[in-house]
């Protein structure tokens, strides 16, 4: 038993290394930098709102340095809004390679899923050291806080994805209203504000949406004493789980009857 788990485990592993390999080599190609685009472009978006940000002098509502708030804000960003929009629709590119027996449609979203999260952690990882070697912005105060934000976030990321995604194969309505809704949820979504600055109704309204009780945890871990968070972990892992569910079920549905047909 323990014997055919691993080798399945062991098969399941190649499969998705090699679904990784072969997705960012059609996205991004061997010309140029080729992979290196990976981290490169959530770095490129997230380097140039810190520079506006800076140089604009732009308000947040608080007395916090405009460089981490950048980059807390806009990388949180670039995980919700990217990875659900990687996933939708992504049968048609690889349904020649999903006649083979091992690979299945969760393989294919688990490849994206993590071609599209180690690009923005390491962009975000890079940047806040790069900053902070130049002395435009300190470490973290906690890092194990900003780590288990970025770890929630994320999470968060993934189960909207596989939902929206899985949804994106039944209807093309879903990618058609995903694309402009991730422009009016962008300044509900923490990234430009934090909770504390807002009036009361409108920082409960802002509450409701999962990914700005990330970015205030990250944030706090960031700030430390310096800054008022407004998060309710247990709120957000429901969320999560929820959606978690509502996906993995989803994409169970789309492998069966829609994938197949």
């Amino acid at each position: 038993m323990n014997s055919s788990l691993s080798q399945s485990w062991a098969i399941q592993r190649r499969i998705i290394f090699a679904l990784v390999m072969r997705e960012a080599l059609t996205r991004y190609g061997r010309h140029n930098i080729g992979f290196l685009w990976l981290f490169v472009e959530p770095m490129i978006f997230t380097i140039g709102i810190t520079i506006f940000w800076t140089f604009t002098k732009a308000a947040h509502g608080s007395d916090l340095p405009i460089v981490p708030f950048a980059i807390t804000g806009y990388s949180s960003v670039l995980v919700w809004r990217n990875i659900p929009g990687r996933l939708s629709n992504a049968v048609l590119p690889n349904v020649g390679i999903m006649h083979h027996r091992n690979v299945r449609l969760i393989d294919i979203y688990f490849a994206r899923l993590l071609l599209e999260t180690s690009g923005v952690s390491m962009s975000f990882l890079f940047l806040t050291l790069a900053f902070w070697v130049v002395e435009w912005t300190a470490l973290p105060e906690d890092v194990l806080q900003v780590l288990s934000g970025w770890l929630l976030l994320n999470w968060f990321g993934w189960s909207m994805g596989l939902l929206i995604g899985s949804l994106s194969e039944q209807t093309e309505i879903i990618e058609k209203i995903w694309h402009p809704a991730t422009y009016f949820l962008f300044p509900l979504s923490g990234a430009a504000f934090i909770a504390d600055a807002l009036p009361p109704a409108f920082r409960d309204f802002v509450l409701w949406l999962p990914m700005v009780h990330c970015v205030e945890y990250i944030r706090e871990g960031f700030f430390g004493s310096a800054f008022v968070a407004h998060y309710d972990l247990g709120y957000v892992v429901t969320c999560c789980c929820v959606m978690s569910v509502a996906g993995f079920l989803n994409v169970n549905y789309v492998a069966n009857r829609v994938v197949l047909q």
